[in-house]
């Protein structure tokens, strides 16, 4: 995980230039890893989804690789408060870059990850807007937001492609799953890096010259890993609203992209 406002910065160029999102960190994820039920533990590892697991939370940089891993007993919204990142986050010891204008003598903006709607969101959380009645400048950022956050979705895809121990309940403890499943996300960052044929054709949903999305073969197996459940909380706070505001109107003005009103038509 990027440790300096340096480092964080370039993580934030890759996403503004492969996924045009300016001040993005990462996309922040999670998954139910499924695991037989352990002895003596009743409910409690026991998911909405009526099978056991432990939770893979994970952040995931503009070039699929996980930047951060967490792996826990949590089901829904609130998950990242309960990790070590979000923690950090929460006391400002991320040493995240200080705020600054995203176009020339604008306002201040945070540098912020993207996640959907099983995260609470906050001034460096942004989510979509909720809701079937959204007008179109809240249609454009919602488009926007999930082109950045892809990323996370393919990680996962291609975590879940590539290691077969995930294509079936890891029968094991909780404690030897949760060593399995962060040692395959550390060999997913390494053969990400060394291997030009882990990546290969097919293994991530990929744009064609309109912008359309074509999608991965992953798509099509019954391997996925399962999502979260959606946040509970439903109170945002008047700064996190501010902050989406401000990267709603900045991706309708300064920062529109030509294809973007064919994507939301």
């Amino acid at each position: 995980m990027p440790n300096t406002p340096d480092e964080w910065n370039r993580t934030s160029e890759e996403f503004m230039t492969t996924w045009n999102f300016p001040h993005c960190l990462g996309a922040i994820d999670g998954k139910h890893i499924a695991i037989r039920k352990p002895v003596g533990t009743g409910s409690y590892f026991f998911n909405y989804k009526k099978f056991f697991s432990i939770v893979l939370i994970a952040v995931v940089n503009a070039n699929y690789e996980f930047i951060m891993t967490d792996v826990g007993r949590v089901s829904d919204g609130g998950v990242i408060a309960v990790t070590e990142f979000g923690r950090r986050m929460e006391l400002t010891e991320l040493n995240l870059p200080e705020p600054k204008p995203i176009v020339q003598n604008g306002n201040k903006m945070p540098f912020v990850f993207v996640a959907d709607d099983a995260f609470a969101m906050s001034e460096n959380i942004l989510k979509p807007y909720g809701g079937d009645k959204l007008d179109h400048d809240q249609r454009v950022f919602n488009y926007r937001l999930s082109r950045a956050r892809r990323v996370s979705e393919y990680a996962f895809g291609i975590l879940s492609a590539r290691f077969g121990v995930f294509r079936r309940a890891i029968q094991l403890s909780p404690e030897k799953a949760t060593t399995i499943t962060l040692a395959c996300c550390y060999l997913h960052n390494f053969l990400r890096k060394k291997s030009k044929n882990y990546l290969r054709p097919g293994s991530v949903d990929w744009e064609d010259t309109n912008h359309e999305v074509h999608l991965a073969e992953w798509r099509d197996h019954q391997n996925q890993l399962e999502r979260l459940g959606p946040c509970r909380s439903r109170n945002i706070g008047a700064g996190a609203r501010a902050v989406r505001d401000s990267f709603r109107e900045y991706f309708c003005t300064q920062g529109r992209v030509h294809w973007q009103e064919e994507r939301i038509a």
